[in-house]
Formats: C-alpha cells, structure tokens, sequence
C-alpha cells in the first residue's frame, strides 16, 4: 500500500508552521519566519510571500505536490461551524476573499495556502475545527440584552483533538461523551460538552477567567465608565482586554514560569493573582458541569499552561471532587490538523461540506 503523504500548513502572525506527515507520524517540521515588510502586508496579500516560503520547504525536504495524498490548513475565524473536518471549496475560497468571514485573521490565509497547492497537485485540500465552531444550545445565546448575543470563538481545534484523543483510549464513541474541557493558552476556553458537541463555552475573547493576557469576564457598569473615560478609544480599548488585560495588566507579565518564581519569592499581590486565575477557572468549569447537569464523566485540563504541574495540582485539588481529571499538556495544533485530515482519508470519520 501506497504510503499517505499529508502537508500541514499554520500560518501565524509572525511565522507559518509546516510539517510533513507520512502515515500519520511527522517526518519533518519547521518555523517559518517571515520578514516585517511581509506581515504589515493585508491579509490576503500576504499569501505569495508565505507561499514562496512553503515551497522552499517542500524543495529543502525533497518531496513535490505531485507526492501528497492531502493538503490541510490551519481555519480561521470563518462563519459559525459545526466541529469537524471540512474540504476546502470555491465558497469557502470566495468568502474569504470577499471578507465575508468573523473578522479578518492570519489564520484565514490556511485554507488558501492549502488550497493553492491541492490544486496544483490535483489532490484535496482541507481545514478542520476553527476557531468559529458554533455547536452552542439556544439558552447559551442569550446575554441579557438582545442586542449583544452570546457567540462561540474557542480553542476549538486542540479541545476536540484531545477529546478525541480522550474518547479513543476510553474505547469509546465520541457521540457518547460528556465532558468539560478547560483549554489554558494566551487565552482560556472551558466548555461543556454533552454527546460529544460543544454545548456552551466562554467566548475566549468576551469572557470567562482572566489569563495571561486577555481580561475575560469584567463588571458591565465599570467597562461601560472605562471606555467613556476618555482614556482610550475603540481600538486602543479593544486591545487592552485582549492583548495586555489579565496577569500582563496586574504583575507586568503572562509569563507562567516568571510568575511561579516571583511567588517563591515571596511575591504576596503574584500569589493572590494566580489563586484569583485558579478560582476564576474553577468557577467557569463548575458553571459547565451544571450545563451537563453534572454527568461529565471526565474533566480534561489541556494548553500550554497545562505543561505547569503546580498549576494543575492547584485546579485538581478544587476540581477532582465533580469527576476524574486528564490532563493533556501542550496545545498540539499541528498533529491535531494532521490527525483530522488522517482520520478523513482513511476513512474513519466524514467530510464535512462548507456551504
């Protein structure tokens, strides 16, 4: 049998990330960083450069498009979207450079990337479980005022890979699982999941526990008077609570590591700041066992903050007592991509269609 030949393509703000994956295991893998003159480019306009960068990859590594069984890209911010594997199609091309999309991101240019080479080699491209993903029951929707609804933006693609990863060493069927699933990162998605669907999750941007960089959840009134204080305006505000809210805001900082020391230290306001992000994810993940009605059978801790033991000892401690605890450290962006599109091309799960 003909080995299957996968290219992974994530671009990000600053670099893309490929990977070659023969059979399921990476055989290759690397960072490509991209020179300033090329990320000040407008999104769509940054897909030549990055390409030309892919393509040198693919020469250093010696394998042509003619070779791949499968292209897949890293989703953006696409509209709402069951989770899943989609096939990258003309309508999905059209929309994203129409900008008729969520919001314009890097990540969006994955599926161009994907597709630019697929149809050069014949084959299909893909993207799997962006950040859109939309699976929310009605109840969650609503905010309190009509004219704010409640909308899904989670760390989708690394929550459904371990919970798939999960349900797999379980022997079980994904459509039987439920679960709450806490992704710690830059920002912080915990949800409900019931029957193997994401049900309710905090917006990781909107809302939820504070995190390194991000505020989450804030009292209406205050944001209200902060953004009419004449301190900021819509943009600088905007990126306030997203880039440089949560630990940054209160100790200078999101590094983890760093933080961890000054408490050994003896940092009393870096001690009460982390018990504060414990609490508040503690609090999030009891509000999503009360969403499954507390039938979560496991509680998974995941992300790159989930690499921190005495971090995750401190959220065991409060948690263990509503289910079993699995933890599965790193976020995995890359093999998750590739186990998706593996998982189609074997046969193992459907395609989905972009419409």
């Amino acid at each position: 049998m003909a080995e299957k030949i996968v290219l992974v393509i994530n671009p990000g703000s600053a670099s893309t990330k490929v990977a070659l994956y023969k059979d399921g295991a990476e055989v290759s893998a690397k960072t490509l960083y991209h020179d300033e003159g090329v990320v000040k480019l407008p999104t769509v306009e940054q897909l030549k450069p990055r390409m030309e960068m892919v393509r040198d990859f693919m020469d250093d590594v010696g394998v042509s498009p003619s070779e791949l069984t499968a292209v897949i890209g890293r989703g953006g911010p696409f509209k709402p979207l069951e989770g899943g594997t989609y096939e990258v199609n003309d309508a999905l091309i059209k929309d994203i450079r129409e900008g008729n999309v969520a919001a314009d991101h890097i990540s969006n240019l994955g599926s161009l990337m994907a597709d630019e080479i697929a149809r050069e080699a014949g084959i299909k491209a893909y993207f799997a479980d962006p950040v859109s993903v939309d699976e929310l029951i009605d109840e969650a929707r609503l905010s309190g005022i009509p004219e704010v609804p409640r909308k899904s933006l989670l760390h989708a693609l690394n929550i459904r890979a371990v919970s798939k990863r999960y349900c797999e060493e379980k022997g079980i069927d994904m459509s039987s699982l439920n679960a709450v699933v806490i992704h710690l990162g830059s920002g912080i998605s915990v949800c409900a999941i019931r029957g193997g669907r994401i049900i309710d999750v905090n917006n990781a941007n909107d809302g939820g526990p504070f995190s390194p960089e991000r505020a989450g959840g804030l009292p209406t009134t205050g944001l209200i008077k902060l953004a009419f204080s004449g301190e900021y305006d819509l943009k600088g505000l905007l990126k306030y609570v997203t880039k440089s809210a949560g630990f940054k805001a209160y100790l200078g900082t999101g590094d983890l590591k760093e933080i961890m020391g000054r408490i050994d230290g003896g940092d009393s306001k870096a001690e009460l700041v982390l018990r504060a992000f414990v609490y508040q994810v503690v609090k999030e993940a009891g509000a999503m066992s009360a969403v499954v009605d507390g039938e979560q059978e496991v509680i998974i801790i995941t992300g790159g903050m989930a690499k921190s033991e005495r971090l995750v000892d401190m959220l065991r401690e409060r948690l263990n007592w509503l289910a079993p605890i699995k933890v599965y450290a790193g976020e995995g962006e890359m093999e998750a991509l590739a186990d998706a599109v593996f998982r189609v091309i074997s046969g193992k799960e459907e395609v989905k269609v972009y419409q």
